[in-house]
């Protein structure tokens, strides 16, 4: 599989042949919503087994070599290079596939309503051949121990057929909001607490969920040692029926960070106590804030490096987000929300207002700026550049897998790649019960 950066005046069948491919494949490949009108600055997914390297000035075969983690003798083979003559610049060299490791792969699917909408539904489908768990989000606790479900349309029967083990997320919502009053009456009033430790099972048991879930958001810094024991509580309960437990994490870069989504979330705890976790690194870029990349790979890197220090890193799952935002400008704080919009989606506003696609280095993340009825718009989202620099930190930090919130907007090409990175676990009891 190829990365390819679209340049000035490069065509489709160009393209395509430059990679020994067709204009086909690249389009089913990345469901292109622009086929007839590239972008500059637009990645590809090259659907290709390996990739192709073209050799720049100053290249040696050692040093393509070291750079593609494979051997002088090898790359000399492949390609019938003669290791006595110097590399011409521009030529076109074979590398061959990289070896995947066993990833762990979740998607959350929020619906809304009382149904899943059939859009929701095929969503999932699509994303079930590449997934550990699908977590519906969310079974809502209320107040006296009992639980709100979501509408479960088609996804248990979508979530069978692909061998993918549901996650039963739980959480503290009340209208739409993480209540920490709603998270105090669960962690310190037993006869709630045991009610709902019975609900759960009997809930799990009903619709065949093996991992359960506590996502658990914005609990007072009081009741961090109360979520502690009700962890243990929980966790006692669930080995018996042979489940695994995780739970997700606000994204925190020291033990004593200060902030109410941070303090009661104790990563050394969590991390002796449950199967594994899911540690939310996104929303930098949020849609009531300033323009910028939604997970830049900086400060997810720091969050992450910090859990490995709490945890092992085979218990952590990076949280990824499937979308992207675009600001209307100038940014007023408490003013107009941004608008979520697909990777897809944002590749087809660039292509429409004739705007090329820039990437920032740093950030590991496109973006662009175009203008609307006369008003300004930065857009930041994900493409396959972003996406591979996160399955490299995966592989890097040797960490479990990764989590996507959320299924509904299309990202054809991370799913490509995911194929290309990782041998997804399908049994993740046997594999690491």
């Amino acid at each position: 599989m190829q990365i390819h950066v679209v340049r000035q005046g490069q065509t489709l069948s160009g393209i395509a042949q430059a990679y020994s491919t067709t204009p086909t494949d690249i389009i089913e490949a990345n469901e292109l919503p622009n086929p007839d009108r590239l972008v500059v600055g637009q990645a590809l997914v090259i659907p290709i087994v390996g990739r192709f390297y073209f050799v720049q000035p100053g290249d040696t075969i050692t040093s393509i070599a070291r750079r593609f983690n494979i051997t002088t003798a090898r790359l000399i083979e492949i390609n019938q290079l003669n290791p006595n003559t110097p590399l011409r610049v521009g030529l076109r060299l074979y590398i061959p596939a990289r070896p995947k490791r066993e990833a762990e792969i979740n998607a959350y699917v929020e619906p809304r309503g009382d149904t899943v909408t059939e859009e929701l539904q095929q969503s999932s489908r699509n994303a079930a051949p590449y997934l550990t768990y699908l977590a519906p989000f969310s079974f809502q606790v209320l107040r006296d121990g009992s639980l709100k479900e979501p509408p479960l349309t088609n996804l248990l029967d979508i979530a069978a057929g692909e061998n993918v083990t549901l996650m039963m997320v739980l959480t503290n919502l009340e209208n739409d909001a993480f209540s920490d009053e709603l998270g105090r009456i669960i962690l310190n009033d037993m006869n709630v607490q045991n009610k709902l430790l019975d609900t759960i099972v009997t809930t799990a048991k009903k619709y065949n969920f093996k991992d359960i879930h506590f996502d658990f958001e914005f609990l007072r810094p009081a009741d961090k040692d109360a979520y502690n024991r009700f962890l243990r509580k929980a966790k006692e309960r669930f080995r018996k029926e042979g489940w695994l437990m995780s739970t997700a994490l606000a994204p925190k870069t020291s033990a004593d960070q200060k902030g109410k989504w941070y303090e009661a979330h104790d990563y050394k705890a969590h991390g002796e106590i449950v199967d594994f976790v899911v540690i939310m690194t996104y929303e930098w870029g949020y849609s009531g804030g300033p323009p910028m990349a939604v997970s830049p790979i900086g400060p997810v890197r720091d969050v992450l490096e910090y859990a490995i220090t709490e945890m092992p890193s085979e218990k952590i799952m990076m949280g990824q987000n499937l979308y992207g935002y675009d600001w209307t400008l100038p940014f007023q704080q408490g003013g107009d929300f941004a608008k979520a919009v697909s990777p897809q989606a944002a590749i087809q506003l660039a292509a429409d207002n004739n705007e090329a696609i820039e990437y920032d280095t740093t950030a590991q993340a496109p973006h662009f700026n175009y203008r609307k009825d006369g008003k300004e718009h930065e857009v930041w989202f994900e493409d396959a550049r972003s996406i591979q620099a996160k399955f490299d930190l995966i592989k890097e930090l040797n960490l479990r897998g990764i989590s996507y919130w959320k299924l509904g907007l299309s990202f054809p090409q991370n799913w490509l790649l995911i194929t290309d990175n990782f041998n997804v676990v399908k049994n993740p009891t046997a594999r690491f019960y």
